[in-house]
């Protein structure tokens, strides 16, 4: 049908370069697309794109031949099409900010997915990141979660959880409610 759009994932990572970003998105327009939500980082000495699109879903076929010179310059890109009915299944679910913060050390992400996974919690958007300690010198872990819960969860249940499994980690967590939740 003329005028239907859809949704697709489009992951690019490959080396980092001045005007990286400038021509993915150009690509993009050119096919009468819309970055809908996105994350981009430098990762190392890569850079990252994770971008949800928004196109007719005529264009949807030309989309990955847009790309075709910067997968054959060492880039990858990965494709794929995704439904529009999240907002319809977590309908009710009450949103809240997570972070953690303390001295970076192996499986500290694992443990917090883990309580939040047994807990029946979904994982809207996680960012981490470490830094050396100013004195020290040593890696300071850091993390901002965006978490939904379901509804008749109680919270000091999974809370509690989450400060048990902080303390084991010799690591600082902080909950809080928030309002603020992406549209997709």
């Amino acid at each position: 049908m003329v005028g239907m759009h859809t949704n697709v994932i489009l992951t690019l990572t490959g080396p980092d370069r001045v005007g990286l970003v400038e021509d993915v998105t150009r690509r993009i327009l050119e096919r009468g697309g819309n970055i809908e939500t996105s994350r981009m980082a430098r990762l190392g000495g890569a850079f990252a794109i994770l971008s949800l699109i928004s196109l007719p879903a005529a264009q949807l076929a030309g989309l990955e031949a847009a790309f075709e010179p910067l997968v054959a310059q060492g880039y990858k890109l990965t494709l794929s099409q995704v439904g529009q009915a999240h907002g319809e299944r977590y309908a009710g679910w009450s949103p809240y900010q997570i972070e953690v913060h303390g001295a970076d050390h192996e499986g500290i992400i694992h443990h917090v997915a883990h309580v939040l996974a047994e807990s029946g919690i979904t994982i809207e958007s996680m960012d981490t990141s470490t830094v050396s300690a100013a004195m020290s010198g040593s890696p300071l872990f850091s993390m901002q979660a965006l978490v939904l819960v379901p509804p008749g969860l109680p919270r000091d249940s999974w809370e509690s959880a989450l400060h048990r499994a902080g303390r084991d980690m010799n690591v600082d967590v902080v909950v809080s409610a928030t309002h603020i939740l992406e549209a997709h």
